[in-house]
């Protein structure tokens, strides 16, 4: 059962901004299409296990030595300018066209929100900035407030501490089912952006799941004090 919340944080990267820029880049080093997938992925990696065993490392320099992984494993080498520019351009993400609609959509039902990302504060600022999205957002907040990435159930409380509210009056909006799955265990609502890939049944469900940010977001207002 799930009524509306209060406030909803949403992930960032992949979420609400879109990688897919980086694809063409990394395919001019000389790397396969699906190498953007592996580089997220190996960076989720690594973060899970610093996390899992209570380290933390900010997301960028986890991020460049996954790069530099990457590379190594097609017998691949490329300039510290180069590196340097790919990563930079996770500080100029492109948002999901629905994503200022699905904002909106909250706010102007009353419903605050919130920006909650493994990246740094600074970044997420950035991207909303340039997206015209900043006067749609609360408040923006990084794991690296808590030295813990998500999905440690520390990070989503921390959120909720933020907000001045209980976990379970709280929502995550998110299109990665293991940040769901985190903040599901943490006592969030949660909502999947699915776009067309299945949830995992290994994980906890969310509590709604709807193909856009928009979808999901237009649910989370429709629920109101009434039961999906």
């Amino acid at each position: 059962m799930l009524t509306r919340p209060k406030a909803v944080a949403f992930d960032i990267i992949g979420t609400v901004f879109s990688m897919e820029p980086m694809r063409p880049a990394l395919v001019a080093m000389g790397l396969p299409p699906l190498a953007l997938d592996f580089l997220y992925t190996a960076g989720l990696r690594d973060m899970f296990a610093l996390a899992a065993t209570g380290t933390f490392a900010p997301f960028q320099s986890v991020l460049s030595g996954c790069l530099d992984e990457l590379l190594a494993m097609h017998g691949l080498s490329a300039s510290s300018e180069d590196k340097t520019a790919l990563l930079a351009m996770m500080k100029a993400l492109p948002p999901h066209e629905d994503a200022k609609a699905a904002f909106r959509r909250l706010t102007e039902a009353g419903i605050r929100v919130f920006a909650l990302s493994n990246g740094a504060a600074a970044t997420t600022k950035g991207l909303l900035a340039a997206a015209g999205m900043e006067g749609l957002v609360e408040r923006v907040l990084s794991v690296e407030e808590v030295k813990l990435s998500k999905p440690r159930a520390e990070v989503y409380h921390h959120a909720a501490r933020a907000a001045g509210i209980a976990p379970g009056e709280m929502a995550l909006i998110a299109t990665h089912p293991w940040d769901l799955h985190g903040a599901r265990i943490a006592g969030l609502m949660t909502g999947y952006v699915a776009r067309g890939v299945p949830f995992s049944p290994a994980l906890q469900a969310p509590d709604l799941t709807g193909e856009t940010l928009l979808d999901v977001a237009s649910e989370m207002v429709r629920a109101s004090s009434q039961t999906l």
